[in-house]
């Protein structure tokens, strides 16, 4: 039985705007968003089963077409006019969920790009990145990867200068947040502080990972909820006093991320971290 792997590898924001709430519900948002070496294994492969089925390490993950990963398989398969039955997907997960590190997305980007080699589809990278507007906001640019301006709901993807390689920790607190209500929060109050997404483009095509790192700014930082605010800004604390050159919370969070350009610093922070949030991780940018 023939099997594809592929790697779907997390996301960053290095910027997070949202430029308000559009009549369709969903917001305009400008973000600046990298990709990390962080991921999930995606295993795919045909079975006699009827329908698509989800495995994974993790058992709290929905198994069905209400997955991220099958709803992409199915997406795809529907615009080529093809079967979607005895699918198998396997989800060996490294990213952690509901972290603002986009995984669910990733998978599903992983998914659009493995069938569409695998069945010999031929659509484009661009094709694929629309297919996935259907499955989640996130998923168009997962597709693409690499460093790249997002706008829109996320899906108008403008590549950018690669960020230069650098040390990432990533760490994630022990408590969830609720995107609906930071939504809701910022829907409802002024925002008076907003990244430098110009400063931030001129610093990558420049090749300045200190002027990357300085630029880096979340606007939900400023909607969370006043205790998860302060662990926020305890681990970014954390990692600055470690050697990190900037930290930031990605998407809606709560995993905070700190650039290095130093391993040395990187792993003390790690280290460091870890002891009280077993959900850090060491790792670089692609």
């Amino acid at each position: 039985m023939e099997t594809i792997v592929r790697q779907a590898r997390a996301k960053l924001n290095l910027t997070l705007d949202v430029l308000g709430r559009r009549a369709d519900g969903y917001h305009d948002l400008c973000m600046v968003m990298q990709s990390v070496a962080l991921s999930d294994r995606v295993s795919l492969c045909r079975t006699g089963r009827r329908g698509i089925h989800v495995g994974s390490n993790l058992e709290f993950l929905p198994s069905g077409r209400n997955n991220l990963a099958a709803a992409a398989a199915v997406c795809l398969c529907e615009a080529a006019g093809m079967d979607w039955n005895g699918l198998e997907i396997t989800l060996e997960k490294h990213i952690p969920v509901c972290a603002g590190l986009g995984g669910g997305s990733s998978d599903a980007a992983a998914v659009l790009l493995a069938v569409n080699d695998w069945l010999e589809l031929g659509y484009s990278q661009k094709e694929l990145a629309q297919i996935g507007e259907r499955v989640g906001s996130d998923v168009p640019y997962c597709v693409l990867g690499g460093t790249a301006l997002a706008e829109g709901r996320g899906e108008r993807l403008t590549p950018q200068p690669a960020l230069p390689w650098c040390f990432v920790v990533l760490c994630k607190p022990h408590f969830s947040v609720s995107t609906p209500e930071l939504f809701g929060r910022i829907d409802s109050m002024k925002t008076t502080c907003r990244p430098d997404t110009e400063g931030m483009l001129r610093a990558l095509k420049a090749g300045d990972l200190q002027g990357v790192a300085r630029r880096m700014y979340n606007v939900f930082e400023d909607v969370l909820p006043r205790n998860q605010a302060g662990a926020v800004a305890e681990i970014k604390n954390s990692l600055i006093q470690a050697g990190a050159l900037g930290a930031c919370m990605s998407g809606t969070g709560p995993t905070v991320f700190g650039l290095f350009d130093s391993l040395t610093g990187a792993w003390q922070a790690t280290r460091y971290l870890r002891e009280l949030y077993p959900e850090t991780f060491l790792t670089v940018t692609v």
